[in-house]
């Protein structure tokens, strides 16, 4: 299944109220979205028709969280029954905005897009959907910090590492899309702020020079879980039941952490 399918898949799946995206390029992936939703690119040059209510932020994703008031497109104004035409909660404006269904395909550099990551779960809640592109590159020189390929993922693929060590209380499913994998993260707790007090120490760690030793489970996809089996699982209605109520993380994310779980451990 290629990453765009899978993406309007997932938009399906997760019966996502908001999106946001990091990384427009050309807006085939921003084009699948149907709701409110916010983009951010520093270059964007957008080529396809768009479908959603859209506000197109032209800076990088450090200077777009730096803001006041990220989120501001999809809370909505003051009145109830304009915010329901538009797409968003009536009370929208005095609630704290949470982000259904997230996608992060910015700088293809891990620390990028481990800021990125570390930026989208502080607007986050357990029941939302945060999914990383390029995880699964299909070489070493594909993998390489500096590009020198026509096709490139850079180094994003160790963010999956990162998490797995560091954040043991997310659950992180690498999905077998083409053309290089995508990584999807449930769970987020915005209170979580090991990320940032680790960000030194996983930086002298993990940022290494070229040539990168990819590790071989990543090049073989040797963990990497088939789209349709994420698409497929049972566990997607109940967590847009739970999100929609906003059942609390306490009543709502171990038995969705069970079901993920048995997914990952399948890949």
């Amino acid at each position: 299944m290629k990453r765009h399918d899978f993406l309007r898949a997932l938009h399906q799946a997760t019966a996502n109220r908001n999106y946001l995206e990091i990384g427009v390029n050309d807006g085939r992936s921003l084009r699948l979205s149907r709701v409110p939703s916010i983009a951010v690119d520093p270059a964007f040059k957008v080529t396809s028709e768009l479908r959603c209510d859209v506000h197109l932020v032209k800076a990088t994703s450090d200077d777009f969280f730096a803001r006041a008031d990220p989120l501001a497109h999809l809370r909505g104004g003051r009145h109830p029954w304009r915010n329901l035409r538009r797409g968003r909660h009536p009370l929208g404006h005095w609630r704290r905005t949470t982000l259904d269904l997230a996608f992060i395909d910015g700088m293809h550099l891990f620390e990028y897009a481990l800021r990125d990551f570390v930026n989208v779960e502080q607007h986050a809640d357990w029941s939302s959907v945060i999914v990383l592109d390029d995880m699964l590159p299909r070489s070493v020189d594909e993998a390489a910090r500096e590009r020198h390929t026509t096709a490139w993922t850079g180094d994003v693929y160790k963010v999956a590492e990162i998490l797995t060590r560091y954040r043991p209380d997310l659950v992180t499913v690498v999905v077998d899309t083409q053309p290089t994998g995508q990584l999807v993260v449930f769970g987020a707790d915005p209170r979580n702020r090991v990320l940032t007090r680790k960000y030194d120490e996983i930086i002298a760690e993990f940022d290494v020079p070229d040539p990168q030793k990819v590790p071989e489970t990543v090049l073989e996809r040797v963990r990497a879980v088939p789209p349709q089996t994420l698409l497929d699982a049972g566990f997607w209605r109940p967590l847009v039941r739970a999100r929609n109520r906003g059942l609390r993380r306490s009543r709502g994310w171990e038995p969705l952490r069970a079901a993920l779980e048995r997914i990952a451990v399948s890949g």
